[in-house]
């Protein structure tokens, strides 16, 4: 038992990284006011928790029958995320926020971004999917083990959302030129991450075939 919870906390730290996570989430969530960016989080945080729950328990089966690959899915989640990053890097993400002016249109736009990139592909990601399906399979139906994959599950995402809602701190100190450059800077090493997924994608696709 130890052993299973040393081997699923370990690795569900490391893939989901919350410390590496809050400049990319500085850099996706600028132009946001404080309370904005919390009410990002908090829901971001949320939607990342229960797809990795749900994966946990049906995931396996779920992309069986729909004849989805693993492989495939990552491929998937790193194109849409070259998508965010090209709009980081050339600055169109920002302008589109600056420019409505219904509080409606601008709170679908918030609610939008929770879910993508945040919660999919930079929290509920390939890598972190696929972990969790792994050791709930390690789990082989063990309640105990289950309970605990859940309750470390749960623990990452908080550090997660302590950290995005540490960032405000960090965007303040930076200040309006600080946190441009930081956007451009992060938008290219999110374009490197994404191209990353889909390099990972193919060649776990290769190996599989």
């Amino acid at each position: 038992m130890l052993d299973y919870f040393l081997s699923a906390a370990i690795t569900m730290l490391v893939i989901l990284d919350p410390i590496g996570l809050a400049p990319l989430f500085l850099g996706v969530t600028a132009g946001l006011s404080r309370e904005e960016r919390r009410s990002v989080a908090i829901r971001a945080s949320l939607i990342a928790l229960g797809i990795l729950v749900l994966f946990g328990a049906v995931g396996a089966p779920l992309l069986g029958a729909l004849g989805i690959t693993l492989p495939a899915f990552r491929i998937a989640g790193g194109l849409l995320l070259f998508a965010i990053s090209f709009e980081m890097v050339f600055g169109r993400r920002t302008e589109r926020e600056t420019d409505g002016v219904e509080s409606s249109a601008r709170e679908h736009r918030l609610r939008h971004l929770s879910v993508f990139p945040l919660a999919i592909p930079l929290m509920a990601g390939p890598g972190a999917i696929t972990a969790v399906m792994l050791l709930a399979g390690e789990a082989k139906g063990d309640p105990a083990r289950l309970a605990m994959l859940l309750a470390i599950t749960c623990a990452v995402i908080g550090m997660c959302l302590a950290v995005y809602l540490a960032a405000g701190w960090t965007n303040r100190l930076l200040g309006v030129t600080g946190n441009a450059i930081l956007t451009k800077l992060l938008g290219v090493v999110l374009t490197a991450l994404a191209v990353q997924f889909v390099i990972d994608g193919i060649r776990a696709a290769f190996l599989v075939g």
